[in-house]
Formats: C-alpha cells, structure tokens, sequence
C-alpha cells in the first residue's frame, strides 16, 4: 500500500515516513551505505527529526524518519536531492510500501493488516488519542517505578540527569521492543472497541 503525503490532513505536527523495501540479502553492505547517505543528506534539511532502520528476516528493512511539519517533509521529498538519491538504488532496492503517520498511532496500528497489493486501502484506524495515551501509561507507570526502586541503591550519588539517561537508556527498548506490544496486545479489544 502507499499512502501519499496528500492523504494526511495537512498538519504543523510532526510526520513519521515508514518505508519497507526489500533487498537480496548479498546486497546488505551497499543498502547500509546508502541508507546512511541519504540520512546525512535528509539531516541537512530543515526540520529533521530522525531517521532509523531495522530488518525484518533476510530481506526485508524497515526504514523510519520523521520530519517537524508537513512543509519540511515536503520539502525533502520533493528535492532533487532525494530524487537522485532514489535513482541511485534502483537496481538494489524494490520498494514495499510507504507509510505517512502523525502522532503516536504508529504504536497501535497492525501493519500486517494492511494490504501491500491493494493501492489506496485504508488501513485500520487508530483508537482515540484518549486511549492511546492511557495505554502507554500502563506500560510507563510500573516501568518507571521498577527502574526507580532498582537503580536506588546504584544511583543515590548520581545526579538527576545521569539518573535519568540511564532510567531511559533502559526503558525506551524495553516499553518500545517488549512491554507497550505487550500491553496493547493486551488492550488491543478495548482499544478498537468504540
């Protein structure tokens, strides 16, 4: 499925670009190098949040980065920067699908559900924002708790920022790779429910 950037209502809030495309498995050093050039290239636009990848099996690399507004994500995708950058792996990469998200809707949507072979198709809509928030903090309440009692006796000397990089450093793989799947997978019936 693609979604275009003009299926997202215009909006001042931040966007997330999720893009799958697949690559031959003996290409994984040349997808690396250029994933990393267009990242540095993406950086030097205006309103640059971030980017990232991860694989999925063999094949398959799952690519975010995340623009301030819609006009700064506009403006990369449409340079001729970008454009060539694309060109360029060509014959490396097959693209999969392309994803426009605002918010946090990324943590409840099931991308498994939406159809790569049907243009257009809408995908499942994302609960009430009332929800999503009172989900995550099911999931942040006992995980910051617990890192507070366990550091406690390591981290009574340190000083408030270094408690707090290592409290994060710890819990953002935790909630983002473990616990929220977790606890949405186990909310997923009350989030869906209107």
């Amino acid at each position: 499925m693609v979604t275009t950037p003009a299926d997202v209502a215009v909006t001042d809030a931040p966007l997330t670009v999720a893009i799958t495309r697949r690559v031959a498995p003996e290409d994984e050093l040349l997808m690396q190098a250029w994933v990393h050039a267009g990242t540095s290239m993406a950086e030097r636009f205006e309103g640059f949040l971030g980017a990232g990848w991860v694989r999925s099996g063999v094949e398959d690399w799952h690519m975010l980065y995340r623009f301030a507004s819609r006009a700064h994500l506009d403006a990369w995708e449409r340079s001729p920067e970008r454009i060539r950058w694309l060109r360029s792996a060509a014959d490396l990469v097959e693209h999969r699908r392309t994803e426009y998200r605002t918010g946090i809707e990324g943590w409840f949507d099931e991308p498994a559900s939406r159809s790569v072979e049907e243009p257009g198709a809408p995908g499942p809509a994302a609960p009430p924002r009332w929800k999503q928030a009172s989900v995550i903090w099911l999931a942040f309440f006992p995980t910051s708790l617990a890192l507070t009692f366990l550091l406690m006796p390591f981290s009574a000397d340190w000083s408030p920022v270094v408690r707090v990089l290592v409290t994060t450093l710890v819990a953002t793989p935790w909630m983002t790779y473990v616990f929220l799947p977790f606890v949405t997978r186990l909310f997923a019936r009350w989030l869906r429910a209107d």
